[in-house]
C-alpha cells in the first residue's frame, strides 16, 4: 500500500477533519483540526476505517472523575496507513498498514517479556489523557485550543498520532473494514477464550452479553471444542446471530420468571458452567456470572468495564470451594505478537468461510455502529 502524501506532509502539521467531543453526552461535532507531526518514538497514521466500541460511549457519558476530560477525540478501534514516523521508529515505515491499539506493548519491559500476562510496566499504568511519553496532545483546534486524546489512539479523525508502543503492523491483504475490529473487540473476546480461560474440549461455557466481544468469546469457545455455549442476553435476536458462532443455548433473563439466571445455568450444565464470561460491564452481572460457575473449578472472566464504578461483592465461602475470578484486558493478547497471527488466521480461512471471518464481518455491520 503506497502513501503518496508522506514525502509532502512529513514533518509538517496536517489540517484535517475530526469528530470532536466537547462536552459529555453531547453530539460529536465535525471540525477542522490540526495534527502535529510525530515526535521521537511516534507514528502519524492516516485512518482508513474506524468503528465504535461501547467503551467510547461509556467514557463519552462521563461527566465527573479523572476520565471526564474534554474536549477530546474519541475512537480506539481502527486501522490505517503510516503517513510519517518520528525519530527512532524502526518497526514501521511510510505506507505500512497498521492497527493503532489502546493496549501498549513495548517488548522490552519485564511484563512484556513474561508469558504470565500481557501487561506493560513501561506504558501500561499511565492514566494521562494524551501521549504516553510526554503527556501532551498532538491535536489542536483552529483557534489553538488543545484537543485531548483518548486511550492513546483517537481514531475519530482523518489523521492521528500514536506512540510506537501502540502500533501493530499487519498484512496489507486483509480488508480494512474487517481489520479494524482486531484492534479491540474481536481480539478481546477470542483472547479471553484462548489465553485467559484456556478453554478445553468438552467444556461448558456461559457468556453474559452477546455483543461483538461476547460473540468473539463464543467463536473462541467453539474453536476450542466446547460442548455447550450458553448466551445470556435480553435481546432474543442475538440467539440467531450467536448460533453462527457456536452458541448452543440461549437465556433471556426477562423470561426466567422467579428463577435466577445462575439457577437456570446450573440446571443446564449439571451444577454450573466451567467458564463464565461477563461482557457487559455491570457488577451485578459479574456476580451472576460467578454464581453460575461450577463449584470446585469454575472460572469467571471479567471483560466488561464496570459502568458505574460499583465494587464487586462475592461470597468468600464459594471462593474457598475452588471457584475463581480473573480480569481480562485485551483478551490477554500481546498486541505486536498476537494480532498479526490472528490476522493471518483470518486470511487463511477466508476461502473456507470460517466463522472468524463472519464474526468480524457481523461485528462491523451490527455492533460497531
Amino acid at each position: 500500500m503506497e502513501n503518496h502524501r508522506g514525502s509532502v506532509t512529513a514533518g509538517k502539521a496536517i489540517r484535517c477533519k475530526a469528530a470532536v467531543s466537547r462536552n459529555p453526552g453531547e453530539a460529536l461535532v465535525i471540525e477542522e483540526i490540526e495534527v502535529e507531526p510525530p515526535k521521537s518514538w511516534e507514528v502519524r497514521v492516516k485512518i482508513l476505517c474506524t468503528s465504535l466500541c461501547h467503551s467510547d460511549i461509556t467514557f463519552w457519558k462521563m461527566s465527573t472523575g479523572p476520565f471526564a476530560i474534554f474536549p477530546r477525540i474519541f475512537g480506539h478501534e481502527a486501522v490505517g496507513v503510516v503517513e510519517s514516523v518520528g525519530e527512532h521508529v524502526k518497526e514501521v515505515q511510510e505506507g505500512d498498514l497498521v492497527l493503532p491499539v489502546f493496549h501498549p506493548h513495548c517488548r522490552e519491559c519485564r511484563d512484556c517479556k513474561s508469558q504470565k500476562g500481557n501487561g506493560c510496566s513501561v506504558f501500561g499504568y499511565r492514566l494521562n489523557p494524551d501521549m504516553p511519553r510526554d503527556a501532551t496532545s498532538r491535536f489542536k483546534g483552529m483557534n489553538g485550543e488543545v484537543l485531548h486524546h483518548f486511550l492513546f489512539v483517537s481514531s475519530f479523525t482523518e489523521y492521528t498520532v500514536v506512540d510506537v508502543a501502540h502500533v501493530v503492523k499487519i498484512s496489507s491483504e486483509i480488508p480494512v473494514d474487517k481489520a479494524c475490529l482486531l484492534s479491540c473487540g474481536v481480539s478481546t473476546g477470542i483472547g479471553a477464550a484462548w489465553k485467559v480461560a484456556d478453554i478445553e474440549g468438552g467444556s461448558t461455557v456461559a457468556i453474559f452479553g452477546l455483543g461483538a466481544v461476547g460473540l468473539a468469546v463464543a467463536e473462541g469457545a467453539r474453536l476450542r471444542g466446547a460442548s455447550k455455549i450458553i448466551g445470556v442476553d435480553l435481546n432474543p435476536e442475538k440467539f440467531e446471530i450467536g448460533k453462527t458462532f457456536g452458541v448452543t443455548d440461549f437465556i433471556n433473563p426477562a423470561t426466567c420468571g422467579e428463577k435466577k439466571v445462575s439457577e437456570v445455568i446450573k440446571e443446564m450444565t449439571d451444577g454450573g458452567a466451567d467458564y463464565c464470561f461477563e461482557c457487559i460491564g455491570l457488577a451485578s452481572l459479574m456476580e451472576d456470572a460467578f454464581n453460575s460457575n461450577r463449584e470446585g473449578w469454575g472460572k469467571t472472566v471479567i471483560l466488561g468495564v464496570e459502568k458505574h464504578g460499583t465494587p464487586l461483592a462475592l461470597n468468600t465461602y464459594l471462593l474457598l470451594r475452588g471457584r475463581s475470578v480473573t480480569g481480562c484486558l485485551f483478551g490477554g493478547f500481546k498486541p505486536k505478537s498476537d494480532i498479526p497471527l490472528l490476522a493471518e488466521k483470518y486470511l487463511d480461512k477466508v476461502k473456507k468461510h470460517s466463522c472468524l471471518c463472519l464474526l468480524i464481518t457481523c461485528s462491523v455491520h451490527k455492533f460497531a455502529s
